[in-house]
């Protein structure tokens, strides 16, 4: 999180690297991990409709490989993408783009799961001046270092000089 003075001793929080900031090959480590919760599983499962029973039945989720009830894709999906935002997408205008989630690895709840997120490419907008296309790779991981999943995205990014000419009030 970074401060921007707005005023005489008044200061207001911003999320989010502006396009000039990032360097391709830097990675940054997304915290505070999130321990997951059956409730989330459930919540999240039953919200959603997807009724699969292995995200919703704990006696069928017994009799299967895993031996129990698998955290649905959908919501670590979410949970590791919102965990990039204060650091990758909190100046983006749009995400432009996911390629290949890939899910390698099962989590279950009681899981803390961590995301990293890796500079591969970014190039300044054609079509709008001032703002950038930026590319990552992002992995989430469990607590004992696993690789769950892995997908790549891009983002329209603000500069810092684009930001000043055109502010907000949130």
């Amino acid at each position: 999180m970074t401060l921007r003075e707005i005023g005489p001793q008044r200061f207001r929080s911003e999320i989010g690297l502006y396009y000039e900031d990032f360097q391709i090959g830097n990675i940054y480590e997304h915290r505070p991990g999130r321990t997951i919760t059956e409730a989330d599983n459930t919540q999240f499962s039953l919200m959603t409709m997807n009724y699969h029973p292995l995200h919703c039945d704990a006696h069928f989720a017994s009799q299967t490989e895993f031996g129990k009830m698998l955290v649905n894709s959908g919501l670590t999906i979410a949970i590791v993408l919102g965990m990039t935002v204060p650091e990758v997408s909190g100046q983006a205008i749009a995400n432009l783009g996911f390629q290949e989630i890939k899910l390698v690895a099962p989590v279950f709840a009681g899981d803390t799961i961590y995301a990293e997120s890796e500079i591969l490419a970014k190039r300044e907008s054609k079509s709008r001046p001032g703002q950038g296309v930026v590319t990552v790779r992002t992995r989430g991981l469990r607590q004992d270092g696993v690789e769950f999943m892995i997908f790549e995205r891009s983002a329209l990014v603000r500069s810092r000089a684009d930001a000043e000419a055109n502010p907000t009030n949130y």
